[in-house]
């Protein structure tokens, strides 16, 4: 056994190896202990940054809303919004003076409308800048109970966009800074506060039914509003509402937007130009969920000269995984460049349509949307190319130079305004044509008169046409117009209510076009 160990203390390699391994065990245990007396040296400097208590530097026992209590950090004006809201919702408020603030929303929405909304209870998700501004807008407009949930608290850079926020309230947890502005705008308002991150681990206590101690514990949500912009728990979210049949609205990205006049309602199976709508229908749809839900966004493209999201420098890519610079896990790295309108563009978008939605307003509103220019183009188009088949069918022979009597701005008026971009057959908002609803008098010939000066073209106006799907212009030109049946005899009544509704329609708005 000794000459075992002999031999190798002998070998001048040996000798090398063992000098190698020592001296790498010494520089390692350096290292760390070097690391460890920097840490416990930051941890002393943080712990003798921290002011001792005294009238400078106070601390505050939290009240029921979990915020401090009336002090220094108080106004005056919250002390007696906060006093106000506390009577206000044991019922301390004259009915007649809340019925007087909500007087324009009365009057637009009816007695009945305005009864439904001030007795929903709604959630939203996600305080920021888009949310905020639903928020104030669904309070101001009746909603007396919300749940507000998000786990971040107001910065400076949150004061370009936020709806509520001042200087006084960075460093607050957002969904306690908006109950406390508006307690002083609503203050029978009932807010349930919920300083917590979103997730599908706590979905069934975030989304619970009304939870407050009061004549409406255990109130199902009549709506959620999704204003998270982080794709993990905008599909979490979205995925537990679908599944378990909570009616939700979305709002998809308003970074590196600036046209308010491309934002727009659509169901996410068509939404477009916008890649947070895009991930998110990717990730619902292998979940199961390919439609369904409405969401909020912007049709408006990149382009030169417009904001993008910047790359990140490669001094952070040094740092680690850039995943691991984000506050929180999945939560993204870098600063979005947002213009301060557009969060409140989306937000305001958002709560009008539930507002609607719950008092049962017509919502009838185009989801073919702006910025479809191929799509009217394209409607254009196969609208000509059908006519001319049936008139090639009809004469015998291709009608040559056979023009519409229609123009491009025609469509678009027809397909957004008269039929809100959905077919009057099904209300299915793709593959949509225009089709003439009755065959003409006159047949697909020509007109004769106008034949002769040069003009080819057969005669109709624009109330003459609907708005269907391909598959459906394709049966209703099979059985109606070829086939001579009436449409009386292939629609159901709603339909065709529905068609003489929008021609009369079409009558009123003729004289201001």
């Amino acid at each position: 056994m000794s000459s075992w160990i002999q031999r190798p203390g002998n070998s001048h390699q040996a000798q090398l190896a063992a000098t190698a391994v020592i001296s790498g065990a010494a520089v390692a245990g350096a290292i760390f202990g070097l690391q460890k007396f920097r840490r416990r040296e930051a941890v002393k400097r943080l712990k003798d940054s921290i002011p001792e208590l005294d009238e400078k530097h106070r601390a505050e026992r939290l009240n029921e809303y979990g915020v401090a209590a009336a002090g220094p950090g108080w106004t005056k004006e919250d002390e007696r919004g906060a006093a106000l809201a506390r009577r206000a919702q044991q019922g301390d408020y004259d009915e007649e003076l809340i019925l007087e603030q909500l007087a324009r929303n009365r009057v637009f929405l009816t007695d009945e409308g305005l009864a439904k909304l001030r007795s929903s209870f709604i959630i939203v998700v996600g305080c920021g800048g888009v949310g905020s501004h639903a928020v104030a807008s669904l309070a101001r407009s009746g909603v007396s109970k919300i749940r507000l949930i998000d786990f971040d608290q107001v910065t400076l850079s949150s004061l370009n966009r936020h709806a509520l926020a001042t200087l006084a309230d960075v460093g607050t947890p957002k969904v306690h800074c908006i109950r406390r502005r508006l307690q002083q705008i609503i203050p029978w308002a009932k807010f349930d506060c919920r300083n917590e991150l979103f997730g599908g681990s706590v979905a069934d206590d975030l989304l619970a039914p009304w939870s407050m101690d009061d004549a409406d514990k255990g109130q199902k949500p009549a709506y959620v509003l999704d204003c998270i912009d982080n794709i993990t728990s905008k599909v979490e979210l979205l995925h537990y509402c679908h599944t378990h049949s909570i009616p939700v609205i979305s709002s998809m990205g308003a970074g590196c937007k600036s046209d308010p006049t491309r934002v727009m309602i659509a169901d996410i199976s068509v939404s477009s130009d916008d890649r947070l709508s895009r991930s998110t229908r990717r990730r619902l749809k292998l979940k199961g969920v390919s439609s369904g839900i409405p969401v909020v966004f912007s049709t408006e493209k990149p382009g030169p000269g417009k904001a993008t999201l910047l790359p990140l420098a490669e001094e952070e890519f040094t740092k680690g995984q850039v995943d691991e610079l984000s506050v929180l896990p999945d939560f993204r790295s870098r600063i979005l460049p947002v213009l301060g309108t557009m969060p409140a563009v989306f937000g305001y978008v958002l709560a009008n349509h539930v507002i609607c939605e719950i008092s049962g307003y017509p919502t009838d509103y185009s989801m073919g949307g702006k910025g479809k220019d191929k799509l009217y183009d394209t409607i254009h188009s196969a609208l000509l190319v059908t006519l001319e088949r049936l008139a090639r069918a009809e004469i015998g022979t291709q009608p040559i130079g056979l023009r519409l009597p229609i123009s491009r701005d025609d469509v678009m008026y027809l397909v957004d305004e008269i039929w809100r971009g959905k077919s009057v057959v099904s209300g299915l908002p793709s593959r949509l044509v225009l089709t003439l609803w009755n065959r003409p008098e006159q047949g697909f010939k020509p007109n004769t008169e106008w034949n002769e000066r040069g003009q080819v073209f057969i005669p109709f106006k624009p109330q003459d046409l609907v708005l269907m799907t391909k598959e459906e212009a394709t049966r209703h030109e099979k059985e109606i117009l070829v086939g001579g049946k009436k449409v009386e005899e292939i629609y159901s009544e709603e339909v065709l209510q529905k068609v003489k509704q929008r021609r009369e329609e079409m009558e009123f708005y003729e004289q201001y076009r």
